[in-house]
Parts: C-alpha cells; sequence; structure tokens
C-alpha cells in the first residue's frame, strides 16, 4: 500500500473531474446535448484504445445489464450536465454526490442488502445538507435542483447495476458501453437542437474527454495504490476544487447556507464511507 501515491493520484483526478465540471459551465450557451455528445466521444478515444491495445473483447458477455447500466448512466450524465446551466458548479457536484444515498436505498430492495442503523444517520445529516441549501438558501434555483437530484437517483441505480455486474466484466468494457451509449444519446439528440458553437468554445468542446479520462485513469490507480477507506473519501475533494474554480473564474458566490449544506452532505458521505470500511466487511 503506498499512501503518497494514493494521495498524488486523486489530487489529479479530482482536479480532472473539477476541471471538467469547470468546462461543463464555461460552456453554458452550448446544448447539454452536445456537451454530452463530445464528453463521451473524447472519451471513447481512449477506451477503445485501450481495449484493441489490450486485446480485451469491445462486446461484453452480459449485455443487458451492460446497456442497462450505460442508458441509466447517459442520462445521469445527461440531468447533471443540465443542471450545472442552473446552480452553481460546486452545489451541483455536491448534490450530485448523494448518489451512494439513493444507492443504499435501492440495495435494501433490490439486492436484499442490510443498512446499519449509523449508516442511515449519516445519510439523515446529508439529506439535512441537502434541506439547508434549498430551505435556508432562496438563491437555490428549484429546477436546477429537481434535475441535480433525479441525476443521483440515477446515478445510484448506476451502482446497483455495477454490483450486479460485479467482476464478470472488465472495467474497460463496462466504460465503453456507457461511453458508446452516451455518444449515441448525445448524438441523437442534438440533431433537433444543434447550437453552432462559437471559434473558442471549440477547444473547451474537445477538452471534455481529456478530462474525463484523466479523473476516470488516476481515481483507477489511486484505488489501486492503498485501501479503499483512505481512498474513497478523498474523492470529495473535487467539490473543494470545483468550487474554488467556481469562485475564482465565474465570480459565483456561495452563502453560509450553502457552505453549510454542502459541508453536511459531504460529512454524512464521509463518515459512512469511513464507517463501512472500518466495521462492515
Amino acid at each position: 500500500m503506498d499512501v503518497k501515491k494514493a494521495l498524488k493520484y486523486m489530487f489529479f483526478s479530482t482536479l480532472g473531474f473539477a476541471c471538467m465540471n469547470a468546462t461543463v459551465k464555461y460552456l453554458k450557451d452550448v446544448n447539454s446535448y452536445q456537451i454530452v455528445f463530445f464528453r463521451s466521444l473524447g472519451s471513447l478515444f481512449f477506451t477503445f484504445g485501450f481495449l484493441l491495445k489490450n486485446k480485451i473483447p469491445i462486446i461484453g458477455k452480459h449485455n443487458t445489464l451492460l446497456i442497462a447500466r450505460s442508458v441509466v448512466g447517459a442520462s445521469s450524465m445527461l440531468l447533471f450536465f443540465m443542471s450545472v446551466k442552473y446552480l452553481s458548479i460546486g452545489t451541483a457536484v455536491s448534490l450530485r454526490y448523494t448518489a451512494p444515498i439513493f444507492a443504499a436505498i435501492m440495495a435494501v430492495f433490490l439486492l436484499r442488502e442490510r443498512v446499519k442503523p449509523l449508516q442511515w444517520l449519516f445519510f439523515v445529516v446529508s439529506f439535512i445538507g441537502v434541506i439547508v441549501l434549498k430551505g435556508l438558501d432562496k438563491h437555490i434555483n428549484s429546477y436546477g435542483l429537481i434535475l441535480v437530484l433525479i441525476a443521483a437517483v440515477l446515478s445510484g441505480l448506476v451502482y446497483i447495476i455495477i454490483s450486479k455486474i460485479g467482476k464478470r466484466e472488465h472495467p474497460a468494457v463496462i466504460v465503453n458501453y456507457f461511453m458508446v451509449t452516451a455518444t449515441v444519446l448525445g448524438g441523437v439528440l442534438s440533431i433537433g437542437n444543434w447550437v453552432t458553437p462559437k471559434a473558442s468554445e471549440w477547444p473547451f468542446l474537445f477538452s471534455l474527454g481529456v478530462f474525463g479520462y484523466i479523473g476516470q485513469i488516476y481515481m483507477t490507480k489511486a484505488f489501486q495504490a492503498a485501501s479503499t477507506n483512505i481512498v474513497a473519501p478523498l474523492k470529495y475533494i473535487e467539490v473543494v476544487f470545483t468550487a474554488a474554480i467556481g469562485v475564482m473564474v465565474f465570480q459565483e458566490i456561495y452563502t453560509i447556507w450553502n457552505l453549510l449544506g454542502i459541508a453536511l452532505i459531504i460529512g454524512g458521505l464521509v463518515l459512512n464511507v469511513w464507517y463501512k470500511s472500518k466495521y462492515i466487511k
């Protein structure tokens, strides 16, 4: 176990995802369908290359589950990108991270998993954070809030489907299915809603896939370098990086209620990761 390496990898991973989030915010005049298309198309270059280089079969063995994961994941991505147009990027990312809560609730009914009482307490803390954000901060856009929470629910369902797939498929195959589906979905939906990007926006569109891939690959390396209980809480640094970029680049303002709500959401989730890794085997 190499903790220093894991910290370094998660730094680059969270920075990569934060840059992708900021790029989506910058492209506010570009249709969300196009953003999904370019983000996915950019990553396909890397996933296809990896599969071909390592001679891994592109077509998986459990196509129904792979397609289901891809459709649900692509829908979640689209709704999240749409929500960023209505919310500050730090708030949107924080709310998207409620996905593990919805995953745990669905796992109780779909996978017959048990959730410990203390875990429910941590989830309640996170939900209180959501209530603080919406109930005490009148600047939160209701439409954006609904979009990102639905995205989080769908993301939670993705966790369930991946759990069903287990280790029967190579991770790169799962990601590749996701990127292919998202590219097709974004491309088809863009046909009747195309907004021609400005010359200055094209480089940012093409950078989406690069940032997404950097975030994904370094996160994978981090989990390989150290144990989950050390690495998993570090992914929430993405919220800090994203919010900082929002303040510096987009002049976003975070009220005391914003910060309290975000702290409660992330705090509850970090405590849950810590508890699961330490006491649940």
